[in-house]
C-alpha cells in the first residue's frame, strides 16, 4: 500500500512535470527570473523559492530535468558557481520534499510511523527551520560549499 501511493504520487507529479514542460511554464518563468533582477544574491533568493515551491508540488527529478538546464545558464550569466548552484537547488528539493502538499516524504514516514500525515508534518516542523537557516547560509555565503573543491582544485 505504501509503494502504490508513493508510485501514484511520483506518477501524477511526472504527469504534472510533462504538462509544465510542453506548455513552456519554466521557460517563462526563467523569463520572469530575468525581468525582476539584475542582482546574483536576489536572482538565488528568488531559485530558493521557486524550488521550494516545486519540490512540494514535484517529484525531484522532474524538476531537476526541468528547469535546472533552465536556471543553470542564468546562473552562470549572474555569476554563480556551478557546485554553489547545485547544492542550493538540492537542499531546495530536499526541503520541498517535506514540506506539504504533496511532500513524497511526508507520505513515506506517515504510514511507517501509523500516524496521519499532517501529523507527521507538524512533527517534521520544528526541523525545517534549521534546514532553511542552513539554506540561508548555503546561499549567502558560496565558500561553505566551494571551499572543499577548490580546495581540491576541482
Amino acid at each position: 500500500a505504501t509503494t502504490a501511493s508513493i508510485t501514484l504520487i511520483v506518477g501524477a507529479s511526472g504527469l504534472l512535470a510533462w504538462i509544465l514542460a510542453r506548455e513552456q511554464v519554466p521557460q517563462q518563468v526563467a523569463d520572469g527570473l530575468l525581468g525582476l533582477t539584475d542582482n546574483p544574491l536576489v536572482f538565488l533568493l528568488l531559485v530558493n523559492v521557486l524550488m521550494i515551491l516545486l519540490g512540494a508540488v514535484l517529484e525531484g527529478i522532474s524538476v531537476l530535468v526541468i528547469a535546472v538546464p533552465i536556471l543553470l545558464p542564468i546562473a552562470a550569466e549572474f555569476g554563480v558557481d556551478p557546485v554553489h548552484f547545485g547544492v542550493i537547488i538540492i537542499m531546495n528539493l530536499m526541503i520541498g520534499l517535506l514540506t506539504p502538499p504533496i511532500g513524497a516524504v511526508l507520505y513515506v514516514m506517515s504510514p511507517v510511523a501509523r500516524m496521519p500525515v499532517h501529523e507527521v508534518f507538524r512533527g517534521t516542523l520544528p526541523f525545517l527551520i534549521p534546514l532553511l537557516v542552513v539554506l540561508l547560509l548555503v546561499t549567502f555565503v558560496p565558500a561553505t560549499v566551494t571551499f572543499l573543491p577548490r580546495l581540491l582544485g576541482l
